[in-house]
């Protein structure tokens, strides 16, 4: 049994790796944390400047470290570094997205959604949901790097 298999009888609790901005995002996902709002202990945070920086290779190579799904809480439209962040972040996902097919992965393990400073609720509902359907879809499988 690996760590990310659940013993029998016992639900399978995906890794997830979330890349969060530190200005927009990150104050949001702390808050979650000082307001006691659950979400999987198998859920880890980068922080970032802007998630237009995010490289495509780095979310394979999160999945080749045995992540079962990558998050990017993005800013939207509030970006204080471009103008055209949410653009560009939504090309990154397209190509993160073929590069996980090139690697016989699942495109939907990476997932985009806009979080903000005060979007606590909505950041611990977004992990639910995506926990749950990572679960469906099962361990990420392990290729070479």
């Amino acid at each position: 049994m690996t760590d990310v298999e659940a013993p029998e009888g016992q639900a399978y609790d995906p890794r997830i790796l979330v890349f969060s901005t530190n200005n927009i995002s990150d104050p949001g996902i702390d808050l979650a944390g000082s307001s006691h709002m659950h979400y999987s202990p198998h859920v880890m945070v980068i922080n970032l400047p802007c998630t237009s920086a995010i490289k495509p290779s780095w979310i394979l190579y999160a999945m080749q470290q045995g992540f079962d799904g990558v998050f990017i809480a993005a800013d939207g439209e509030e970006c204080a570094y471009l103008p055209d962040c949410a653009e560009r972040t939504a090309g990154i996902m397209t190509t993160a997205q073929e590069l996980l097919k090139e690697h016989a992965m699942e495109p939907q393990r990476v997932r985009m959604a806009a979080v903000c400073s005060v979007c606590a609720e909505p950041f611990t509902n977004y992990m639910h949901e995506y926990a749950a359907a990572l679960s469906d879809l099962g361990p990420a499988k392990q290729v070479a790097a």
